[in-house]
C-alpha cells in the first residue's frame, strides 16, 4: 500500500528546546532547596551565577525571569513582617517533581497506580492467567465463565443444560499490599560540616520519594520526620524549608517517633528508612532532660539504640539505614544495629544516596499484606 505524498518533510528529532524561562527556572529550583526555601537569597545567588557565566541575555533578564514567576503562579508578596517574596505551593509542587525526575528519572503512569503487586495469590486486586476450582466464598466476579463452560462441556458432553459448582473455574487475584513508611533525615550538625552539603541530598531524595508516592502509589502513606537533639514530625510543605541545627544526633529519638507514627496506620506492610551521616550522641532521659556525649561511641546511648532495634524487630518493622560516611566504626556500629534489627544498609557517598533509596523503597514495597 502506498501513502500519498503529504508535501511534509521530516529530519532528525532532537527534542523540543527549552525556553529561557525553563532553563533559569530549572536552576531557581536547585537554588530554592540549597537556601531552605528562602528566595531572597536564591535570587541574589541566580543574580551572581548570571554575572559570571552569562545565563541570560538582553532579551531575557533575571529581572524579566522574576516577573515571570509571579505572573505564573511561582512566588507570592508577603504583605506582613516587613513584605518580601516567597515560594507558593506551586513552586512547592515543582520542586517535588523535579527531585523526583532527578533521583528516579521520569515516570510513565500506569493503570494500577497506588497498588503495587505481591508474589501471594488469593482474593486480591489483580487478575493473573491462573485458573482454580471454585471454592465456598470466592467472589462471583472471580468466575472464569468462558473457561467454565468449557470446563463442563469436558465433563459432562458438549451441551451441558447449566452449570454445576464443580464446573466453576475461577481466576486467580494478586494481591496488592498497602507500604507505610517514615523517613528519618538528620538534622544535627555534622550534616554540613566539613564544607560538605549532605542536608541537601537527603531532602531531595525525600521530596522525590513523596512526590513518587503521591504519583505512582496513592495508596500507599509516608510520613517524614527530623531528628537531632530531638525528633519531630515535618509536613511535605516544610520540607525544602528544613534546615541543619546545632544539634547532636537522638537516634532514639528518631526511632522512637517513628514507631510511634507506624503503630496508628493500618497497612500489614511498615518501614522506617533512616538517613545519616553520624553516630548516635544524645538520649533523651525520663525526666526529659538530655544525655549528651560526642566523643567516641557512648555505651550507654548504644545501648539505647539496640534496644530500640530489637523492639522494632518484635513489631515487625524493619529500619534500613543509609550511611553517608565511611568511618569504619560507626559503619561497625549500624552493621551491629542491622543485624539485631534485621533491617538492611547500605553505606554510600552523596552521589548514589537517591537511588538506593528508591531501589530499596521499590523492594520493600513488594511484602504481602
Amino acid at each position: 500500500m502506498r501513502i500519498p505524498h503529504s508535501g511534509l518533510r521530516f529530519g532528525p528529532y532532537r527534542g523540543r528546546d527549552k525556553t529561557p524561562f525553563e532553563r533559569l527556572f530549572d536552576l531557581f529550583k536547585e537554588l530554592l532547596l540549597r537556601t531552605s526555601g528562602d528566595v531572597e537569597e536564591a535570587l541574589d545567588w541566580l543574580r551572581v551565577l548570571d554575572r559570571e557565566h552569562n545565563l541570560t541575555t538582553s532579551e531575557y533578564t533575571v529581572d524579566d525571569f522574576l516577573e515571570d514567576l509571579k505572573k505564573r503562579g511561582y512566588l507570592r508578596e508577603v504583605v506582613e513582617g516587613g513584605g518580601g517574596l516567597e515560594m507558593s505551593a506551586k513552586t512547592e509542587q515543582a520542586i517535588r517533581q523535579s527531585a523526583l525526575e532527578k533521583v528516579f528519572g521520569k515516570l510513565k503512569k500506569t493503570g494500577s497506580a497506588g497498588n503495587h503487586r505481591t508474589r501471594y495469590t488469593g482474593s486480591g486486586d489483580e487478575d493473573t492467567a491462573e485458573l482454580r476450582a471454585y471454592e465456598f466464598g470466592d467472589a462471583p466476579d472471580t468466575i472464569s465463565m468462558t473457561e467454565s463452560l468449557q470446563n463442563a462441556q469436558i465433563l459432562r458432553g458438549p451441551e451441558p443444560e447449566w452449570l454445576l459448582e464443580s464446573d466453576l473455574l475461577v481466576r486467580e487475584r494478586l494481591h496488592k499490599s498497602q507500604l507505610s513508611t517514615v523517613l528519618m533525615i538528620d538534622l544535627s550538625h555534622s550534616m554540613i560540616l566539613y564544607g560538605e552539603d549532605r542536608i541537601t541530598p537527603a531532602k531531595r531524595v525525600a521530596l522525590a520519594l513523596a512526590e513518587l508516592i503521591r504519583t505512582r502509589y496513592p495508596k500507599d502513606t509516608l510520613d517524614i520526620i527530623a531528628f537531632g537533639d530531638d525528633a519531630w514530625p515535618i509536613e511535605l510543605s516544610e520540607l525544602p524549608y528544613v534546615q541543619v541545627g546545632p544539634y547532636h544526633t537522638n537516634t532514639v529519638a528518631g526511632l522512637d517517633l517513628a514507631s510511634e507514627i507506624l503503630r496508628k496506620k493500618k497497612a500489614a506492610n511498615k518501614q522506617i528508612l533512616m538517613i545519616t551521616d553520624g553516630k548516635p550522641s544524645c538520649v533523651t532521659e525520663p525526666d526529659g532532660s538530655h544525655y549528651m556525649n560526642s566523643v567516641g561511641l557512648d555505651d550507654y546511648i548504644v545501648g539505647k539504640c539496640m534496644g530500640r532495634a530489637a523492639a522494632l524487630r518484635k513489631a515487625g518493622i524493619p529500619v534500613t539505614t543509609f550511611m553517608i560516611a565511611r568511618d569504619p566504626y560507626l559503619q561497625q556500629f549500624i552493621r551491629s544495629f542491622t543485624d539485631i534489627n534485621k533491617g538492611k544498609a547500605f553505606y554510600t557517598g552523596l552521589k548514589g544516596l537517591g537511588s538506593l533509596v528508591f531501589e530499596d523503597y521499590e523492594k520493600n514495597r513488594k511484602k504481602k499484606l
